[in-house]
């Protein structure tokens, strides 16, 4: 990759041979995090110390069998994954004021640690990562490497940042309606979300978002997101859903061509107008996709704009985070106060007390025969090619704004929520540059539990483009 620091598979091949020790990568991320963070506001809970020990342990081992990312530099968001003892404030100032820490550390947190990675912070994210962008009150607004005065998404925006400023190759993310998709469109990065199953939410919970949610990475190679998907794709016992391993590891499958897909193309909506910069970006990735022999076609999943949707959405989040507030109250051993939490915040979890069980379970039901509706297109086609939001990345405050912010969201949430209620692999890869020159992704969708099809192809179309030559203004030495 000219002119960008090299990636997490590259990182931990210098280690294998040493060319380079896990204690002197650290220092060079803790370097870039200390001269681009004050800029960024990516990183809000630093883990120098502790990250130093580790570092320093394993410098003077040899990297067991699975840790295939052995001593790369690491950041986890601040919300789902949890290590004991480490802050854990998911964007919420009663969190961050009784300086709540996690009492326990999730498997996922334990996955990465054996992939060899070494988490030295947590990065920013919204409150409780309940919208697309990164402006919490809490913590204030994560800002875009590529131009300050404009979003990162959400809620792994401040993820995302520290990526694309090449603090670090991978940092955690999840995705509940597109946050990380989103962020790693408008920061022109490698976001995968993977299927309902892969990743593991134990060991307290089984599902979250009624089984919207998933755990994943931002990197600016697909090699770095196999590798990664990889070693966390333990299903764990009690797990509610398992999704079943691929003959070949994801990384072995980028070797495998794609073969000649049929794929499907939508750049329009009956919600909403799409900006002409991500209409651009889609017909110039088909116009690719065709080149490289695959056979595109104007095409799209019929309940792809279901006006259902949003309703039973709102209803699956606002009742699951009405339960998850509760618990962190009690976790903090007092009540939130109206002080305690964003106004939105505070709405939604008010409706979400409301719901009967009744309107709850119904929703769910929803959930399923709109999932099995989807799945029917995916036996006629391989792959779905939409914009990832409706719009290049917006400016700072424009979705915050207490009048219109709900309103602007809408607007860009066209193409994401969909397959978080489906379950489906999606991912957003940085395809385009905006006429003002921001990224904008694209979406490719692949049938359920199909993520090697879709890193094949993805693979496919990072050899043939030039996205990981590109690096915003702001961006390491």
């Amino acid at each position: 990759m000219q002119n960008t620091l090299p990636d997490g598979v590259e990182l931990a091949r210098l280690v294998q041979q040493g060319k380079a020790s896990p204690t002197e990568l650290l220092e060079d991320a803790i370097s870039r995090a200390n001269t681009l963070n004050p800029s960024l506001n990516a990183i809000i809970h630093r883990l120098d110390e502790q990250a130093h020990t580790r570092a320093t342990k394993m410098s003077g081992q040899e990297a067991p069998e699975d840790a295939t990312l052995w001593g790369v530099p690491f950041l986890t968001k601040d919300l789902t994954v949890m290590t004991e003892g480490d802050p854990y404030h998911a964007g919420n100032v009663a969190l961050r004021d009784s300086d709540y820490r996690a009492e326990h550390t999730t498997h996922l947190a334990t996955m990465f640690k054996r992939l060899g990675l070494v988490n030295f912070g947590r990065t920013n994210t919204p409150e409780f990562g309940l919208t697309v962008t990164t402006e919490p009150v809490s913590y204030g607004p994560s800002k875009n490497p590529w131009n300050l005065e404009y979003s990162t998404g959400g809620s792994s925006g401040g993820s995302a940042a520290a990526v694309a400023a090449g603090i670090v190759p991978i940092a955690h993310a999840n995705d509940g309606g597109g946050s990380i998709r989103i962020p790693a469109s408008e920061c022109g990065l490698v976001g995968l979300k993977p299927s309902r199953g892969r990743v593991s939410f134990g060991p307290k919970l089984g599902e979250s978002w009624a089984g919207a949610a998933i755990d994943g990475v931002l990197t600016r190679t697909i090699r770095d997101t196999a590798r990664v998907l990889d070693g966390v794709s333990y299903p764990w016992p009690g797990d509610p859903y398992w999704a079943p391993l691929p003959k070949l590891s994801f990384e072995e499958e980028l070797s495998m061509s794609p073969g000649q897909l049929r794929i499907g193309v939508v750049t329009d909506s009956p919600w909403g107008p799409i900006h002409q910069d991500c209409i651009d970006a889609v017909q110039k990735t088909a116009l690719l996709l065709q080149d490289l022999g695959h056979v595109v076609e104007n095409d799209s999943p019929g309940p792809l704009f279901d006006d259902e949707l949003f309703h039973h959405f709102r209803i699956a989040m606002a009742a699951n985070e009405a339960l998850s507030a509760q618990k962190l109250s009690e976790a903090i051993g007092r009540s939130f106060g109206r002080e305690d939490m964003e106004g939105d915040t505070r709405a939604l979890i008010e409706l979400g007390r409301t719901y009967t069980a009744t309107e709850y379970i119904a929703s769910i039901q929803w959930f399923h025969s709109y999932t099995r509706r989807m799945a029917e297109w995916w036996s006629k086609f391989d792959v779905l090619l939409t914009p990832v939001i409706a719009e290049p990345p917006p400016k700072l405050g424009e979705l915050r704004d207490p009048e219109l912010g709900t309103k602007r969201i809408r607007e860009l949430l066209l193409f994401t929520v969909q397959f978080n209620v489906s379950g489906q692999p999606a991912i957003s890869l940085p395809m385009h540059t905006s006429s003002n020159g921001l990224p904008v992704g694209v979406q490719l969708v692949a049938a359920m539990h199909q993520e090697s099809s879709l890193l094949r192809l993805s693979h496919q179309l990072e050899s043939a483009s030039s996205w990981h030559n590109r690096k915003p203004p702001l961006y390491a030495a």
